[in-house]
């Protein structure tokens, strides 16, 4: 099992002008590799491999000696990760590369080998004095590689990806009892089958004030001081809906043995302006990602129901689907049975029972299995 800790660094003023060096030095090379590639199979149809491109790196340094301070390791993995953008494209999996920008996106760089780890400092290539880090807890298993990145507030941090040698935990077993249903939402966070609510903190929200008056400065002084600001805030924000989300997936998942979800369009769902901002500080889709590789950490099951599937207009009582229910009504009467229903717990109460439909063994038998649709 691959697990990333990550830890602040205090680099000194020279520790912090290489590691920018090195960063600017891999984010040139990443750029210079996509380019040439994109050139090559424009002008004869020739698809370069990483080994080619790999191959240029010492006549490139050549001509450009201040590439030469940076540890070449951490180029040569640039082009593979870069190698790796390219075939999650073609096969379907992501977007087509995109150049990286000075100003926008993360700012790092990889250590493939030859790092250590002690109480105070992490070593590795052009950094053998050690920079200073902070431990907060023990790394478990054997070091693979390393990422130094830097925050638009200019703090420095490195995550460390080690192999721990253990096995995920085998997947636990599902039955009805333990198994919630979740439903994701903005007024509140998310409702579960047994009633549960997790309120929605909306942190962006309330931020907003602040973050207006500190844009308002920084549009019109441009200032470093206003931007640093600016890019504090945002980073709180950022800080402040992490933790929380931790903590909502964490329990979760140590109390139950499965969680039943929709597998919602995100990408889709934003494009509508009046829900996209309320929808992008929910953090859904790292919401689910949590979810996601903590179950597979601890044995947990992760069912998923097709996002069309009429969880919030099917009556949870009788199976009667209200086909005129729209978003504003939050609580409806059920036509057929008469049944009050709050909209939130009505919709969790259906993904959990869709996805035992779909997904538990034959022969478990479920309350209105029979009348319930697939």
């Amino acid at each position: 099992m691959l697990r990333a800790y990550k830890y602040r660094l205090y680099p000194s003023i020279e520790q912090s002008e290489l590691i920018n060096r090195h960063i600017g030095s891999c984010r040139f090379v990443y750029n210079l590799a996509l380019e040439t590639k994109q050139t090559a199979y424009a002008g004869s149809k020739t698809n370069l491999s990483v080994f080619d491109l790999i191959k240029q790196l010492p006549d490139l340094k050549d001509e450009l000696i201040w590439l030469k301070e940076v540890n070449s390791q951490s180029l040569q993995f640039t082009i593979r990760n870069l190698d790796v953008a390219y075939t999650a494209f073609f096969k379907g999996r992501a977007n087509f590369p995109k150049f990286k920008s000075k100003h926008k996106g993360g700012q790092s760089f990889s250590i493939p080998q030859h790092i250590e780890l002690t109480n105070d400092k992490i070593r590795f290539p052009k950094f053998k004095e050690g920079i200073k880090i902070v431990l907060h807890r023990p790394t478990k298993g054997i070091i693979r590689q390393a990422t130094i990145s830097r925050t638009p507030t200019g703090k420095y941090f490195a995550s460390i990806l080690c192999e721990t040698g253990e096995q995920n935990k085998p997947k636990a077993k599902i039955t009805e009892n333990t198994t919630v249903g979740i439903d994701l939402g903005i007024k509140t966070y998310l409702v579960t089958s047994d009633g549960d609510e997790f309120d929605n903190p909306k942190f962006l929200r309330k931020a907003q004030s602040r973050l207006k008056y500190v844009q308002r400065r920084y549009s019109k002084y441009k200032g470093k001081r206003t931007k640093h600001r600016l890019a504090e805030l945002h980073e709180k924000v950022v800080n402040q809906r992490k933790d929380f989300l931790h903590k909502a997936s964490t329990k979760l998942i140590s109390e139950n043995q499965a969680i039943a979800i929709e597998d919602l369009n995100i990408s889709g769902i934003v494009k509508n302006h009046c829900l996209a901002q309320s929808i992008s500080d929910a953090g859904w889709s790292m919401f689910v990602t949590m979810l996601e590789y903590k179950a597979g950490w601890y044995g947990m099951n992760i069912l998923k129901i097709g996002r069309f599937d009429p969880s919030s207009k099917t009556c949870s009582e009788c199976g009667y689907i209200n086909k005129e229910l729209e978003l504003k009504d939050r609580e409806w009467n059920c036509p057929s049975c008469g049944s009050a229903l709050d909209r939130d717990i009505n919709a969790a109460i259906n993904i959990k029972t869709f996805a035992l439909k779909n997904h538990l063994s034959e022969g478990l038998r479920l309350k209105n299995q029979d009348e319930l649709p697939t």
